[in-house]
């Protein structure tokens, strides 16, 4: 993992995540990109120079953030871009070689019965990019135990698991798999292949009716550091975010969420 990308928001929680960040990256020894994007909407022949006012006040909020921060054996890279969230971030990860963004949940939301603000929910969503969504407020620790959750285990992108695999070597943690038999389970959903079989250590075969009621069920039995799921059309967090947020009465996680791109 060479290369991580953090956006920062307006939330209090922004200084202890960007934190947890620029600890995150040095234990891999990978260059932090710390971003903000920034949209304009005015009528052509107003506030000509906002850009310029935008772009310099929000490079001056990122190098405030950063000052506050420990950085010690990490190279920083603060970044501002212009445009819509989605797109423009997807764009940037493409041209900064981006292996990871790591969200916090509410970058904006100020709601206390959220748990996954607009703009998270957005990334999350409408990306296809590997996210690490971490608590607020939640203090770096080496990763012991990752529990990977899925209601199909059938992988059809060569890259697909990197973000697990390099976490899971990096650590030298115990990853257990828990396939969780859906009603919509289809013959063959929990063929392992050996590409996935050789970075498990246990296997646990569930029956609920979502992947989000199966880790309820067995999350305090595994008891693990990181919780990996799988983003997929109609997967895990997808029919809960319709409207790109998710309240902490239907999710709440104690501790970080790994959410691969689609395997297939």
């Amino acid at each position: 993992m060479k290369s991580i990308l953090v956006p920062v928001g307006s939330s209090k929680n922004a200084e202890s995540h960007l934190q947890y960040a620029v600890d995150f990256a040095r234990a891999f020894g990978a260059k932090l990109y710390v971003v903000q994007i920034y949209n304009v909407y005015t009528k052509a022949g107003t506030m000509i120079k906002v850009d310029h006012i935008l772009q310099r006040e929000s490079l001056a909020f990122l190098k405030g953030h950063v000052s506050k921060i420990d950085t010690k054996g990490v190279q920083v890279v603060v970044k501002t871009f212009k445009g819509k969230l989605v797109d423009t971030l997807e764009l940037a990860c493409e041209a900064l070689d981006v292996d990871l963004i790591i969200l916090e949940p509410r970058t904006n939301s100020i709601k206390d019965e959220v748990y996954l603000g607009k703009t998270s929910g957005k990334i999350v969503k409408q990306t296809d990019l590997p996210a690490l969504i971490v608590p607020e407020g939640y203090v770096y620790k080496p990763i012991v135990k990752i529990l990977l959750a899925v209601k199909s285990a059938v992988i059809k992108k060569d890259d697909a698991l990197n973000p697990l695999r390099v976490i899971k070597n990096q650590y030298k943690a115990v990853l257990n798999l828990l396939l969780v038999r859906t009603p919509f389970h289809n013959e063959g959903d929990f063929d392992v292949n050996d590409d996935l079989s050789n970075l498990v250590t246990n296997t646990t075969i569930a029956e609920n009716a979502t992947t989000y009621q199966g880790v309820l069920e067995h999350y305090k039995e595994n008891n693990p550091d990181l919780l990996c799921v799988v983003r997929r059309k109609r997967g895990f967090f997808i029919k809960k975010w319709e409207n790109n947020t998710i309240l902490k009465k239907d999710f709440s996680s104690a501790l970080p969420v790994l959410v691969l791109g689609g395997l297939k």
